[in-house]
Formats: C-alpha cells, structure tokens, sequence
C-alpha cells in the first residue's frame, strides 16, 4: 500500500533532507524510522529537498510498504522512533496514484528575518538576524516585480540540476510583525536556493543599498554571478505542499509559535 505523512523538523542540525552517507539527514532519520515499525526497509519520496539548516512544518512524502500497520500505530511508533527535532504531524493511507513530488500542484516557503540590534539566543538558528534596519514597504515594492511566470536564472545557484529555469511566483508578501519580516512566497515550484536569493535581493533593498528596481533589474539579467547575496538558511521554512483536492492531504497550520 501506499501512505502519505506530513512530517514537521528542524534543520539546524541535519545536513539537509537528501540522505548522506555518513551525515545526519531528515531523510535518512526518517526512512530509519519508518523501517522500524514496517520491519523492513523502506524508501520515502518527498515533495521536495531542503537544504542544510533549512527547516519544514509541513513537509510531504510517501512510500510503499507490504506492513499493514493502523493509522494510530504508524503515527505513534513512527513518532516514537524519530529524534526530538523530526516528528510527524499526520500520516495515512492514500491512493496510489499519490506522488509526493509530482501530484503536487504548489508550494508555499517562509522567510523569517529578525530585524533587531542584538542577535537571537531563543531563536538560535530558527530565524535570520538583521541588526540594519530593514524598510518592509521598500521590500514589497521589489518583491511585485517578481510575481508572475519567469526566467529565475539569477535566482538559482549555479549548481542547480532543474531543466527549465522557468517558476511561476503566484504569491511574494512581506510582512513586517514587530521585530520580525517575513517573506511569504507561493509558487508552482521552487529552483535550488531560490527563495534565499529572494530573501538576499530583498534584504539589500529593505537596508536601502539598492533600489526596488533592482529586483526586476537581477531577474532580466538571468545570470546568477550578477545577483544579490544568497540569505542564510536558518530563517527558512516549507510551510505548506498542495495537492488535488481528490488525494485528500490535510492542510495544517504552520506548527510555529513565530506566526
């Protein structure tokens, strides 16, 4: 059968989602506990890689097993077998035609900036610190530029394997909550550290080293050596995948006490 989980973590400490031999990965941590409680070995797709340090609170994927487990024992001894920094937030049986990455029809990413003097001791590796102050309206007026279906060549690494550079960018928000910004973006898919080159383009208007039309000007240059600095990971979060209505896959709330 085939089962889906919503799985929530933080990255701060694993080297992204992709197992790595002799690394401490989601992905490998995952598959170790899910193994577990089918009592064979057992691979999982995702919807989609995080980097290292990058953290999710509604991360998808599926896999296959010959188990037959209930829902409550799955959910229960999964969670009981993964570290304190994984757990699953949802799990159940679903059609197989259910494809984590590929039945996935949107994807939304947080950007968490803590725009203060002091850096974070709370939110140590849980948030991106600016001590510049950081104009939100400015950010805005650069993110507009981006919305809509482009080139994001300047907004990848060099080392990105897609085969099109081309995203749809259906929703790009910044939202000042006291000392916190967040970025709030919405696409059919996103390109390897695409959306901290977003955060990076933004911040440096938000601090007034560069107009809002530098956004627009980075994205028509569509090479990525001409762009911004790459934002840190540590303030950014997958926080919803979305799928047909018809596979039946909960949409949770964020899980975060940071909104």
């Amino acid at each position: 059968m085939r089962i889906a989980a919503i799985v929530e973590y933080c990255g701060a400490s694993f080297y992204g989602w992709q197992y790595q031999e002799g690394s401490r990965t989601v992905q490998g941590e995952v598959e170790r506990a899910v193994s577990f409680v089918a009592n064979e070995t057992v691979r999982v797709i995702t919807a989609g890689r995080t980097d290292t340090g990058v953290h999710a609170s509604a991360q998808v994927i599926h896999f296959d097993t010959r188990a037959e487990r209930s829902q409550y024992s799955w959910f229960r001894g999964v969670n009981a077998q993964l570290p304190d920094d994984i757990k699953l937030r949802w799990i159940d049986v679903v059609d197989d035609e259910f494809h984590a990455r590929f039945s996935a029809t949107g994807r939304w990413y947080r950007y968490v900036i803590l725009n203060r003097q002091s850096a974070p001791a709370l939110l140590y590796r849980r948030v991106t610190h600016e001590y510049r102050d950081l104009d939100a309206t400015l950010m805005q007026h650069g993110a507009s530029f981006l919305l809509g279906r482009h080139d994001f060549s300047s907004y990848r690494t060099v080392h990105c394997q897609a085969k099109s550079p081309v995203r749809e960018i259906r929703k790009l928000d910044v939202i000042r909550q006291g000392e916190f910004i967040h970025i709030i973006v919405y696409a059919d898919a996103f390109l390897h550290h695409m959306v901290r080159n977003i955060a990076g383009v933004l911040m440096a208007i938000g601090t007034g080293e560069q107009p809002p039309e530098w956004a627009r000007e980075v994205l028509e240059m569509r090479d990525r050596t001409r762009g911004g600095v790459t934002a840190p990971a540590d303030g950014l979060y997958l926080t919803r995948i979305e799928y047909p209505e018809h596979f039946n896959i909960p949409q949770l709330p964020p899980g975060t006490g940071l909104w």
